[in-house]
């Protein structure tokens, strides 16, 4: 019996999300149905987060023991014979015993992708959020400086559990001119609270419209105040990576959990 990781990628488009929930379609179903075709016989996988309706993920991570009885590779290439077309897994590892995807991680990165345009574009409005009227650049980039080092989030997001800290540290947020009218936000942190990348673009995008201050974005980062409802689409969101210690994915090693990451919700 060993614990492997494996680094899964997923088009949400026609999931529920992530996590299983009675008779809905998740990722996790369907990859926990194509496990037990190969003599998985546990309750639950590991996994790094829980990503909505709707939201695509590159590196989900995902933990589970086996007793498999082939090489890595082999597991690989039956996996991802069992699983459905918009589910792959890319990557494969035996890590040590206590290895948890959620509490070990170190950092988590998203992705999200728009386009600045009047009329829809049904080729990519699967996977970007079409916005109208355009942003403006430097507004977006000064936006996204002010999201770096730590805040308290509350303004942008909740925590799982009733009282759980709001607070959390930005390591990385910028945007990027990837094409004409079409935009990537970019932001890693230590871990993310409920929905709060989906806020977090959402009202980076009001402020590049010119339709919420920059102040008023940055007054809320520095004492949590009521600002726009809404939320971006979550066809637009992907999570991109998680980072781990070195020695938490060796088959032995030492433990270091941040407190933090136990309330992480993807996007």
């Amino acid at each position: 019996m060993a614990r492997y990781q494996i680094i899964i990628a997923y088009d949400g488009t026609h999931f529920q999300g992530f996590q299983r929930q009675g008779s809905s379609r998740t990722v996790q179903a369907e990859v926990e149905a194509a496990l037990r075709s190969l003599g998985w016989q546990d309750e639950s996988i590991l996994y790094a987060g829980r990503t909505d309706s709707g939201v695509h993920a590159m590196g989900q991570v995902i933990a589970f023991d086996l007793d498999w009885r082939h090489n890595p590779q082999q597991l690989l290439k039956a996996l991802n014979a069992s699983l459905p077309e918009d589910v792959a897994a890319r990557s494969v590892q035996v890590v040590r015993n206590h290895f948890h995807p959620r509490y070990h991680a170190l950092a988590r990165q998203y992705l999200y992708r728009l386009y600045c345009e009047e009329e829809r574009d049904p080729l990519r409005e699967r996977y970007m959020w079409r916005v109208w009227p355009e942003v403006q650049a430097e507004l977006l980039h000064q936006a996204a400086n002010r999201l770096l080092g730590e805040h308290d989030f509350a303004a942008f997001g909740s925590p799982l559990r009733p009282g759980g800290s709001t607070i959390r540290r930005v390591y990385r947020a910028e945007w990027q001119q990837t094409a004409k009218k079409e935009w990537t936000f970019r932001i890693t942190a230590n871990a993310f609270l409920y929905r709060m990348v989906r806020r977090l673009v959402f009202l980076q995008v009001r402020v590049g419209q010119q339709q919420l201050s920059l102040e008023q974005f940055e007054a809320a980062l520095q004492i949590p105040q009521p600002l726009l409802p809404g939320l971006a689409k979550p066809n637009g969101l992907y999570l991109e990576w998680v980072q781990y210690e070195e020695n938490d994915l060796k088959s032995e090693g030492l433990i270091k959990t941040l407190s933090v990451s136990g309330e992480e919700d993807c996007g």
